[in-house]
């Protein structure tokens, strides 16, 4: 790397700076060996590099003890030329070393047998040749009779290679901005400027042997910052965190670095830490950890949420990654034992290839944070059982230029009185998309929902709601009221009764045509505010219905609690009255029940004219479903309207 000026005058000096490096070094290599992260390749080159700078404090003080203490001046010929030797061979590996750090903590491949890097070895191995042959050659430095030291062509030599590995250096972490956290850059930039000045100062002015203290006082900053991990770990699951997720794929992108994922999500977790749990540990780290360490190492196992586990698997072969995902699924398969319980853990797992099949953090964390479809909830996942995921990012950014392409529209489906009379209809939102085509909102509102575009949609909705009313054909056709609507985030929103006041008043519309649908699951989550929202907006003359009663699990008396008009029975309930006993025994009861909470009934997915006899026999109020009509556009309702 870079090396000290001519026979130093003032020895003592150079002697209290080498103590003081020395000093600091061996400060670094214990509290290094305390934390216990000896692991990684990384921390291994930085002991390397700690090892060096204290072999290189110790020549140090040996040339400065055989220089200025006369007693020894008969041994100081041969102790300089020794102490040059080992401070030459050990310090021109410094700067090659820290190139090697830095491409470790960037995530750029160091493996040896690449081409690339049989390249980046030349120069060291070069220097490194001078200084092992400067006994015979003395083309990097002398000692003549005086004791006094010259340097050579070879030790500039040593520089360039020296600036050429520093040059690289910065140029990793330069290219790695972007995925190295901030406590790291200032670190690494630290290390950079200060052995910088050192280098330049024990240059201009001989006597300064300074470069070698820089460098210890340097690499302390790296140790306190990069190497000291607190910041990247989950405490309480003892593995690294979604931050170091999340920059260690990106640093992995930005050099095309290949690695496998394996995603294990524990699906029964909240049911497990409830069960056996105290509060204060995560139960499934404590049961699972040891075993998922003896698969990988522990810095390639990430908890990017309490529920999660991803194992990174670098440099494995597709079969090889494939191999370990089944045997980690069929030992996920079995019990565990944890204390006294045999715990079974419900697990779905996923495997991707990063590039490939995942080529940006986002896409990794689609996959960590989003639900799996039904259909492939269980078992392992991979290759094409995980274009869902694409599916769902090709949503999303429909999502985010529907409002710009005009892609949303409101459908409506008609309402009928038992004798078939024209009642209402339900607003529903559908999404043609200019790539995708046509979306249903089965799909698209629980994206809408994770992303935070479900307000927009839902206003938009009741604004085209409150249009169409204002032109006076619903009511002129008989309409009593036009069903919207709302979603547990949109409820819970801050302001929520003021917006929606807003909204309909712009319009100056009569707000009993307005009825809000709430689903049974909504209702379930907070009947006092929910409560509250509904006496207010009725108080303003809005009517209220519950949607798809009977799908849910909720309190039936808190539900009817509630100052509901119309109970929407879900399809379900009258489907499955046609195909047995017990189910018409249901479908009856539950009308026989609402009818005694005085609440009006409108059953769901009417389809043939013998439900509707089998309706008009339970004294139902309203029908809706495709024997009357599927949901259809504006203009189409329009016409249907004005026919009935």
């Amino acid at each position: 790397m870079f090396f000290g000026g001519d026979y130093m005058l003032d020895y003592s000096f150079s002697l209290g700076v080498a103590v003081a490096t020395l000093l600091i070094c061996v400060v670094n290599l214990i509290y290094t060996f305390i934390q216990g992260r000896t692991d990684k390749v990384q921390n291994k080159i930085f002991i390397t590099i700690l090892l060096i700078l204290t072999v290189n404090s110790i020549t140090g003080i040996v040339t400065g003890i055989y220089s200025s203490n006369f007693v020894l001046r008969e041994y100081a010929p041969k102790a300089l030329r020794f102490s040059r030797y080992v401070y030459f061979i050990t310090h021109t590996a410094l700067c090659p070393m820290f190139f090697y750090y830095v491409s470790n903590v960037s995530f750029v491949s160091t493996r040896l047998v690449s081409t690339r890097m049989k390249l980046i070895s030349i120069p060291f191995l070069l220097t490194e040749l001078l200084a092992l042959t400067n006994p015979l050659t003395h083309f990097v430095w002398t000692i003549e009779k005086d004791n006094s030291f010259h340097r050579g062509w070879g030790e500039y030599a040593i520089y360039v290679a020296a600036l050429f590995y520093y040059l690289l250096a910065f140029n990793i972490l330069t290219s790695s901005w972007k995925v190295i956290s901030d406590k790291r850059k200032t670190a690494l930039i630290f290390f950079f400027v200060l052995v910088a000045i050192g280098v330049i100062l024990q240059l201009v002015e001989k006597k300064l042997k300074v470069e070698v203290l820089a460098e210890a006082v340097g690499f302390t900053g790296v140790m306190m910052s990069v190497e000291n991990e607190d910041d990247r770990m989950d405490i309480g699951m003892g593995f690294y965190n979604r931050s170091a997720l999340n920059l260690d794929i990106g640093g992995c992108l930005i050099h095309n670095r290949k690695l496998s994922v394996i995603i294990i999500r524990v699906n029964n977790y909240e049911l497990i830490n409830r069960l056996v749990g105290n509060g204060e540990t995560n139960v499934i780290s404590d049961i699972v950890s040891d075993y998922l360490k003896s698969i990988v190492k522990r810095y390639n196992i990430y908890v990017p949420d309490k529920d999660t586990f991803v194992l990174t698997l670098y440099g494995s072969a597709r079969r090889d990654a494939e191999r370990i995902a089944y045997d980690i699924q069929g030992r996920f398969e079995d019990t565990w034992d944890y204390n006294d319980y045999v715990i079974q853990l419900d697990t779905t797992m996923m495997l991707a290839e990063i590039p490939g099949q995942i080529n940006s953090a986002s896409e990794l964390f689609y996959m960590i944070d989003n639900p799996v479809p039904e259909s492939k909830d269980r078992g392992l996942l991979k290759g094409d059982d995980l274009n869902f995921i694409m599916r769902r990012q090709a949503v999303e950014n429909a999502l985010a230029r529907g409002f710009a392409e005009n892609s949303y529209e409101v459908y409506f489906q008609p309402t009928h009185h038992l004798d078939g009379k024209l009642h209402g209809a339900e607003a529903l939102i559908r999404m043609h998309d200019s790539v995708l085509g046509n979306l249903y909102p089965d799909e698209f509102i629980p994206i809408a929902e994770h992303n935070g575009l479900v307000d927009d949609i839902d206003d938009f909705v009741l604004e085209q709601v409150c249009r169409f009313i204002k032109t006076g054909v619903p009511e002129r056709c008989g309409i009593d009221n036009i069903n919207v609507n709302l979603s547990v985030i949109q409820c819970m929103r801050p302001r929520f009764v003021e917006s929606i006041n807003a909204i309909v008043d712009k319009y100056e519309v009569n707000k009993k045509l307005i009825n809000f649908e709430i689903t049974e699951t909504i209702a379930a989550c907070d009947y006092d505010r929910l409560a509250n929202i509904i006496h207010r907006l009725k108080s303003d003359g809005f009517m209220f219905s519950m949607d798809d009663y009977g799908t849910g699990y909720s309190n039936v008396s808190a539900v009817f609690s509630l100052d509901l008009d119309v109970i929407k029975i879900d399809k379900s309930i009258l489907w499955g009255a046609e195909t047995s006993e017990l189910g018409m025994v249901i479908l009856e009861n539950t009308i026989r029940m609402i009818r005694q909470m005085k609440k009006k009934i409108l059953v769901e997915g009417v389809e043939t004219s013998k439900q509707i006899e089998l309706l008009k026999k339970l004294g139902v109020d309203f029908l809706q479903g495709f024997y009357f009509s599927k949901p259809i556009p504006e203009d189409e309702f329009i016409k249907y309207i004005i026919k009935c």
